[in-house]
């Protein structure tokens, strides 16, 4: 099995389609996501603004359900999204790693991390993931029936947040740095932007 194990990303075709099976055999230093059979290297290491805000987060959603069904769960963390006429987990061709996501489906967990669409996804905006944060994981999370996305917008200290209805993500509001967020799937849960944003 070893002799079949890809530790150079030089080694894969970038052009390529791959799926979660090749995935699997993927042992090289960088981190890279799989969306819809497309290999999306990652940005490198955040900043610290970044990994300040993502910490803030999950520690608010973590301190909520520690006594809750739901889980949370911050990056690295694959989250496996089959797409229609997937009959085997091995051929799905979506795996991301959201910076942070909940998931109260517990029968979507498995060792590996998260097979199926997490109920609230949370990505933070930079540089390198503007892009993919706002157009390929948009439409990725709206059609693989997230529901709820919030994107975080760092420099701007903003929040915007999307519910799924009638299958498509409408905008609800876009945040500031002194609100508080509620969520829809999460009854009481409040994240308090201004702690999140301190300097």
């Amino acid at each position: 099995m070893a002799s079949n194990m890809i530790t150079n990303i030089n080694d894969l075709d970038l052009n390529g389609t791959y799926s979660y099976a090749d995935y699997l055999r993927w042992q090289f230093q960088e981190r890279v996501e799989l969306i819809k059979g497309k290999i999306f290297k990652m940005s490198p290491a955040p900043l610290r603004n970044h990994q300040e805000i993502q910490g803030e987060i999950f520690y608010q959603l973590y301190d909520f359900l520690k006594d809750k069904r739901c889980k949370v769960y911050g990056a690295p963390f694959d989250v496996r999204l089959p797409g229609k006429n997937v009959l085997s987990e091995y051929q799905v061709q979506t795996v991301v790693q959201p910076d942070i996501c909940v998931v109260c489906n517990l029968a979507k967990l498995d060792e590996k991390g998260c097979n199926g669409a997490p109920d609230l996804v949370i990505e933070i905006v930079s540089v390198g993931s503007a892009k993919r944060d706002l157009d390929e994981k948009f439409h990725l999370y709206e059609q693989s029936g997230v529901k709820e996305y919030w994107v975080v917008f760092p420099f701007e200290k903003q929040v915007s947040v999307y519910l799924l209805k009638d299958s498509e993500f409408q905008l609800t509001e876009h945040y500031q740095s002194k609100s508080k967020i509620s969520s829809d799937n999460l009854v009481g849960f409040a994240l308090d932007l201004e702690k999140v944003f301190e300097d």
